[in-house]
């Protein structure tokens, strides 16, 4: 699959998904390979529709058209997470001496930017070159976190690719960690599991994580284990072999620590995924250090997408560009930290192909 340079066609519609009058919109972003559809609820993307080897399409991403579903049970499927994506233990940062309480989540923990995060909000959207830029205010003191922060999400589509960036400035020294949480499954929505999809992940360490999935002791390398992704392999052989992280999670739900990249440089290869039966693939890579895969362990089929299909365990796989689980209390781990007159900035490329 080729990739033409010229930006995607553009195109924006109210979205009343099923009547709950919240003023939605849906952003359609189509070029001459594929079609993307972004929604201003949780700045999220939305669907995600590609070609298999023989050039038909299919839509690869979890979703539902149900907006109680999205604000609840399939709340963080395909949304801008923050204000900090994956967890922080014990509900609390401090920075610079001062002590600021999160809203918890449970277990211990705050999980994506706290009970009321930015999956749950409205977004400003406008349009942009190829593309649609979200953009969300969140007040000083939101779900616990100091400052007040300015984010905008760009979702740009040139060719076979899907450029996701982020920008955010605060008003106070706080923490951010984005990234987006679409849920894939390369052989189509509601097409069967992803344990036969072949995943290659660039990394040769996770973050070993407690019950809590919280990171504790120094990154552990992953060659001769079930967490050994250096060449492509099933995600399904790696979940046979009963590693006692596995045990505990149900699954994959890990942190790999990606190869260094360079410093402000461009996205660099994360992962690829593969589904031998379709051909379809799909390339990660990232300005980001860490990798989150989710392997949708917990899902129960209390969320049914529009094929019909109620997702159970293993129904999709989330691939979350990201910076290391409670890294604010990891002083070893690349900080998260921003302050007033910084700029964070992240970018992360999907690239969908074929192969034979």
């Amino acid at each position: 699959m080729t990739a033409p340079d010229r930006p995607a066609e553009v195109h924006r519609a109210p979205y009343d998904l099923s009547g709950a009058g919240m003023g939605l919109e849906r952003w359609t972003l189509r070029s001459d390979l594929i079609e993307a559809t972004v929604i201003t609820l949780g700045a999220a993307l939305h669907t995600l529709t590609a070609p298999d080897r023989d050039g038909t399409p299919a839509q690869v991403l979890l979703t539902t058209e149900d907006v109680g579903t999205l604000l609840g049970p399939a709340k963080h499927y395909g949304v801008t997470v923050g204000r900090y994506a994956n967890r922080i233990a014990d509900s609390r940062i401090t920075l610079d001496g001062e002590v600021h309480p999160l809203l918890p989540t449970g277990h211990g923990v705050t999980l994506h930017g706290g009970p009321d995060s930015f999956s749950h909000r409205v977004w400003e959207a406008e349009e942009i070159p190829g593309g649609v830029r979200m953009h969300l205010h969140s007040p000083d003191g939101d779900q616990g976190f100091p400052g007040a922060l300015d984010v905008w999400t760009d979702f740009t589509l040139s060719g076979a690719e899907l450029t996701i960036s982020y920008r955010a400035v605060t008003t106070r020294p706080t923490v951010v960690n984005l990234t987006n949480h679409a849920y894939f499954n390369l052989a189509g929505e509601g097409r069967g599991d992803v344990l036969g999809h072949l995943l290659t992940i660039d990394a040769d360490a996770i973050t070993p994580a407690d019950e809590r999935q919280i990171p504790y002791g120094p990154y552990e390398p992953v060659a001769g284990t079930a967490f050994d992704f250096t060449t492509a392999r099933p995600i399904g052989e790696g979940l046979a072999e009963g590693h006692p992280q596995l045990k505990q999670s149900r699954g994959y739900d890990h942190n790999w620590v990606l190869r260094e990249r360079p410093a402000d440089g461009p996205p660099v290869r994360a992962a690829l995924l593969a589904d031998p039966g379709s051909g379809r693939t799909l390339e990660v890579l990232t300005t980001e250090p860490g990798l989150q895969v989710y392997t949708a362990n917990g899902f129960d089929g209390s969320v049914t997408g529009p094929s019909g299909t109620a997702y159970g365990p293993f129904a999709g796989v989330a691939l979350e560009t990201q910076h290391h689980p409670d890294s604010p209390h990891q002083p070893s781990y690349p900080s998260t930290e921003l302050r007033p007159g910084q700029e964070f900035r992240s970018s992360t490329v999907l690239r969908l192909g074929t192969s034979g």
